[in-house]
């Protein structure tokens, strides 16, 4: 932090995590309450539409940044970025760590001047903490449920994300790790 702050003078630095989480139109099946030996009955979607949440969240701030789009790839990630970048302040700098997706590391991907990417360690998603709001849309907002079509999907997952994002403190339980907050916002 120390460094990027010399790097970057003038500039608040802010450490966000990104992700992408895909939801689609398979459905996600997860306990209900019944009564016990009554072997209740859901139904469980099996078509195969996809939509993509590029997602950041700074755990210390609490403050969320999404952008749903149609797949994943280079193309879509710097438009990710760019998008990213215009919602950040002028005073601030974002330090985003992210996986090693091969979109995260491709040669034409476009790093905007108030962003730094920082990458996680091969496959070690228990460090990146945006792993769990997609858990908690999918457990919570998104399972047992049947939806029409893709628009639908695109609606619930928008949903999904504010119900869960609008609330700060569930933010910050759920992507503040203990690692996260003694590393990175304790540093002398």
């Amino acid at each position: 932090m120390q460094a990027a702050q010399i790097k970057y003078p003038g500039k608040r630095i802010d450490v966000y995590f990104q992700d992408e989480g895909r939801f689609g139109l398979h459905g996600t099946l997860t306990r209900i309450w019944a009564e016990r030996g009554s072997g209740p009955f859901r139904y469980r979607q099996t078509d195969y539409e996809w939509v993509y949440v590029f997602g950041s969240v700074c755990p210390a701030t609490a403050d969320a940044h999404a952008c749903l789009m149609p797949l994943a790839n280079t193309e879509v990630m710097n438009l990710y970025l760019e998008n990213f970048s215009s919602h950040l302040s002028e005073d601030v700098h974002a330090i985003v760590v992210l996986d090693r997706a091969g979109w995260h590391l491709a040669k034409n991907l476009r790093e905007p001047e108030n962003i730094t990417l920082l990458h996680l360690p091969a496959y070690s998603p228990e460090l990146n903490p945006m792993e769990l709001p997609w858990r908690e849309m999918r457990q919570k907002k998104m399972s047992n449920r049947i939806f029409i079509g893709v628009d639908d999907l695109d609606d619930a997952v928008a949903e999904a994300w504010l119900d869960i994002t609008e609330q700060s403190d569930a933010i910050r339980s759920l992507c503040l790790f203990p690692w996260i907050e003694s590393v990175i916002y304790n540093d002398n």
